[in-house]
């Protein structure tokens, strides 16, 4: 095709592996495997075959000969090439390196690798050749222009012979299909003329070991199966039943065959026909091959907002309790409710208001205070703590609600329980909102002027009283205790004056309410973290593909 042409469409299919080579299936959902198999395949294709193939020209041809196991396909290779250059034999799989056999006038172009550039090349077959590599060879039998690929069998035992015979197929100009009397109604047959036609291939069949008696009628079934399958026009060539010497069909039987390939080798029109049918083939199926991966990743994407979804829901709901606790009043039980029956009984509640003439604090006060400041502390740090360990096993079991992904990344080591340093982490939080109030009071608990003329107090002591009321002292059926005293909402308003009291709490509420958000944020990192070790993109890898597919058919 012209350069500019060419060069268009090359940048286009550029951009189009790179966003296909972007996607990342990392969540084990139904479909996953066969979605990274199909994007190895397009960009193997691509590198193979597509890429190279708009700017070069038609010739040479490269034609792959496929089938399943013990068809045949090496013997009229071999027989092509008038050589035994492909094993051939009754062991299974026969074939299991690929080989590339071809006039030696083009064997410098083929180890050049336009067409498989990824692939190693090998002079000989061995043992222990390395996976992804290719034999090749040549033979003065074949004409110049084309060449052919014996590749492994479909059905082979061996699962690796299945990619690599199928990657082999994706790379080439033509496909001849192999089949035999006996086996041309096997599923294997069927799935390869399927792929055959999904990619849009030039193809030609041959249907080889046919007894002479029964052939009429073989051919005629044969050609109706392809004809109810929408390949009845496709060309094909019959192979009577005979005997093989030396890896190789007698030549009057593989006569048609190579009449054939010679016809296409010297016409450029015919080659040029099948080489652009194919490559325009494999083009069109990108339009159904390339938005299935763009939709099984929206599929990757959306598990992925659920499952943080989960996760987030788990932690809200530990929020919403904890703000639940800490109005209620639940929290003043035990040490918290004795040290504040001890605090307010002893006397040293009202000591904490001092008259400005004579008043004087009592020796055990700072005492009693620190007790009160650090049961309120341990108090709340249970309540957080337990919150946690709620939420991180509620994140799980809504993880494992999810079979497949879900159930794999909630046995991530770890993550069923919460973080080694929460504990720590906790008691630096509720320490420095304690911090937080008492600085509140001093800063914005503006006394009343008729009291304040009168009374002084101590800001520790104030602030410990201020908590007491913001955690819902009285909420409860708890009783105060003897010599309780005023309720601390009373005390307070009365101290602080209403609207000053209701602005300090809504402040205390909020900052105590972003404190512990921050603590859960921490913890949700290590989901965030499991997820994204997943490998799973960003949403907008799908619309770079669509966008991708779509520049491909304006270039083309």
């Amino acid at each position: 095709m012209p350069e500019p042409v060419s060069a268009a469409l090359t940048e286009a299919l550029n951009q189009l592996r790179t966003a296909v080579k972007g996607l990342h299936f990392g969540l084990d959902v139904p479909g996953s495997d066969e979605a990274r198999k199909a994007q190895a395949a397009v960009l193997a294709q691509l590198d193979d075959y597509v890429i190279p193939r708009v700017h070069m020209s038609t010739a040479p041809a490269l034609i792959a000969v496929a089938g399943s196991t013990g068809a045949g396909k090496s013997t009229i290779v071999n027989s092509l090439a008038g050589g035994k250059v492909s094993a051939t034999g009754v062991r299974r799989p026969t074939t299991s390196t690929p080989l590339i056999v071809c006039h030696p006038d083009n064997r410098e172009w083929y180890a050049r690798g336009d067409l498989l550039g990824g692939v190693e090349r090998l002079a000989e077959p061995t043992r222990d050749a390395p996976p992804g590599s290719v034999v090749l060879t040549s033979s003065p039998s074949l004409p110049r222009g084309i060449a052919l690929l014996d590749t492994p069998d479909i059905d082979s035992v061996v699962e690796e012979h299945h990619e690599i015979a199928h990657r082999m197929l994706d790379a080439a100009d033509l496909w001849v299909f192999v089949t035999t009397a006996s086996r041309y109604a096997d599923a294997p047959s069927w799935s390869l003329l399927r792929r055959a036609k999904e990619r849009g291939a030039r193809l030609v069949i041959v249907l080889s070991r046919v007894p002479p008696r029964s052939r009429e009628v073989v051919v005629k079934h044969f050609g109706r199966m392809l004809h109810e399958y929408g390949l009845g026009e496709v060309e094909r060539f019959v192979i009577n039943e005979t005997s093989v010497r030396d890896g190789r069909l007698p030549e009057i039987e593989i006569a048609d065959l190579r009449m054939w390939l010679s016809a296409l080798s010297v016409d450029d029109e015919r080659r040029d026909a099948a080489v652009k049918a194919t490559l325009n083939g494999v083009l069109n199926s990108f339009r159904t091959r390339l938005p299935a991966l763009a939709r099984h990743l929206e599929t990757q994407v959306a598990l992925r907002a659920d499952l943080r979804s989960d996760v987030d829901a788990a932690y809200m709901g530990a929020l919403a309790r904890i703000d639940e606790a800490t109005r209620d009043g639940s929290l003043l039980r035990g040490e918290v409710l004795a040290r504040w029956q001890d605090f307010a009984g002893s006397g040293d509640l009202m000591r904490t208001l001092r008259l400005r003439r004579g008043g004087k604090g009592h020796s055990q006060g700072p005492e009693r205070v620190r007790g009160l400041r650090a049961a309120v502390r341990a108090g709340l740090e249970a309540l957080v703590n337990s919150a946690v360990q709620q939420a991180t096993e509620e994140a799980v079991a809504r993880w494992r609600q999810r079979a497949g992904a879900g159930d794999r990344l909630a046995a991530t080591p770890g993550l069923g329980r919460p973080a080694e340093e929460i504990a720590r982490r906790t008691t630096r939080t509720i320490t420095a909102w304690q911090d937080h109030v008492t600085e509140l009071i001093r800063t914005e608990g503006v006394t009343k002027r008729s009291v304040a003329k009168l009374i002084s107090f101590d800001v520790e002591s104030l602030s410990l009283i201020f908590m007491i009321g913001l955690l819902g002292y009285g909420a409860t059926d708890a009783p105060a205790g003897a010599g309780a005293g005023a309720l601390p909402q009373r005390l307070l308003r009365g101290l602080l004056g209403a609207e000053s009291l209701r602005n300090i709490s809504a402040k205390a509420r909020s900052d105590l309410r972003a404190r512990v958000g921050l603590l859960f944020d921490e913890e949700t990192l290590r989901y965030v973290d499991v997820l994204d070790s997943a490998g799973i993109p960003d949403e907008a890898a799908a619309t770079r593909l669509y966008q991708a597919t779509y520049n491909l058919e304006v270039a083309r």
